[in-house]
């Protein structure tokens, strides 16, 4: 359960809007974008205060017992203690479809959800998507696979001056484009694609998919409860990553 965060208050803009926005992006990713997310909704207070919920993916669903989960700064080995305060972020996009590939076994499939979830993460603004906001969970093989996606939202309308995405794209590289402009455009997506093992037919399909995708989201923004000063910012800032990825 995710009240509004009051404790960031002063931090944070629009802050009464982040339950709605969460659940607004959450949704929109399950039922514009066909990611796998952890199913969730909004719940009120008496007072009328919303708030986020959703609910543990980390259970059997028959027999309650707890399935073996670890997020990416568990794959690779990271802590405070050994990276320091900013662990989370000590790492790339590369980086995680090399652990994917490391850990899961059904990696071609696992990889283009990690890659349409990295794309996802940018057209929506959160740029707070961290290694420990990825995660590989057991599955009944007793493998494991890519998780649910979880802590989807545009963080960026709330911290407008933030980094567009949490981690680097790259391992040891810049691309032309971004040397150019500053920031990721189609081809570091194209660029990462090829480095974790999807063909770049493949991610041209995928990213198209997607932007089409989020073409559409106006419909389910007006639907949404996120205020009007917030859904404007929204769409304005998924307008930009639009022509960012465009082809």
């Amino acid at each position: 359960l995710k009240p509004i965060p009051q404790a960031l208050a002063g931090s944070l803009d629009l802050i009464r809007d982040v339950p709605a926005n969460e659940h607004l992006t959450m949704q929109f990713a399950a039922q514009a974008c066909d990611l796998r997310v952890a199913a969730c909704g909004l719940v009120f207070f008496p007072d009328g205060e919303p708030a986020y919920i959703t609910r543990r993916f980390d259970r059997d669903a028959t027999t309650g017992r707890k399935l073996a989960q670890e997020d990416f700064c568990q794959l690779a080995g990271k802590s405070r203690a050994t990276h320091g305060e900013n662990y989370k972020y000590d790492g790339t996009h590369e980086e995680l479809g090399r652990l994917l590939r490391q850990h899961c076994a059904a990696t071609d499939e696992d990889i283009e959800r990690l890659f349409a979830l990295i794309s996802f993460n940018y057209l929506c603004g959160n740029g707070d998507a961290h290694l420990k906001n990825f995660s590989v969970i057991e599955t009944p093989s007793g493998g494991c696979t890519l998780s649910p996606a979880y802590d989807l939202l545009s963080t960026s309308i709330h911290l407008p001056g933030e980094s567009r995405t949490a981690l680097e794209f790259f391992d040891d590289l810049m691309t032309p484009s971004f040397e150019a402009n500053r920031f990721a455009k189609r081809p570091d997506f194209l660029a990462l694609a090829d480095r974790i093992g999807i063909s770049i037919k493949r991610a041209e399909h995928l990213l198209d998919k997607q932007t089409a995708a989020f073409n559409e989201i106006d419909s389910m923004a007006a639907r949404s409860l996120l205020s009007d000063a917030a859904r404007e910012r929204y769409l304005a800032l998924v307008k930009d990553r639009l022509l960012a990825v465009a082809d």
